[in-house]
């Protein structure tokens, strides 16, 4: 890739739009779900699958089903979009309260 590609590479990536939101983790095997907020959540799974697969995951209960089924067991979902255009104490705000939300709709552990 030449210097001009990677360029353009790069500020289309800071570029983008991003959209915070909630998700869920299910594992099946285990009977359990964790939900969790992300201020993207587009690319948040990356970063949990590779986290489980590694071993690496901070949250106790997900390592531990983790280790018992494996990083395959697990299912995620995006539960909630935000709006794009709130602002970063909106965002916030919102993403906590809508975590509580969640968590408690679906008797899920919040992460």
């Amino acid at each position: 890739m030449q210097r001009a590609e990677r360029k353009a590479a790069a500020d289309a990536w800071r570029e983008r739009k991003v959209t915070p939101g909630i998700y869920a983790l299910h594992c099946p095997a285990a009977a359990r779900r964790w939900v969790g907020r992300a201020p993207d959540v587009s690319t948040i799974w990356n970063r949990m699958a590779f986290t489980l697969r590694q071993g690496a995951m901070p949250h106790g209960s997900l390592r531990e089903a983790c280790a018992t089924h494996g990083a395959e067991a697990f299912r995620f979902e995006v539960l909630e979009a935000l709006p794009t255009d709130l602002s970063a104490d909106d965002r916030d705000r919102a993403l906590k309260a809508r975590l509580a939300h969640w968590a408690a709709a679906l008797g899920a552990e919040p992460i």
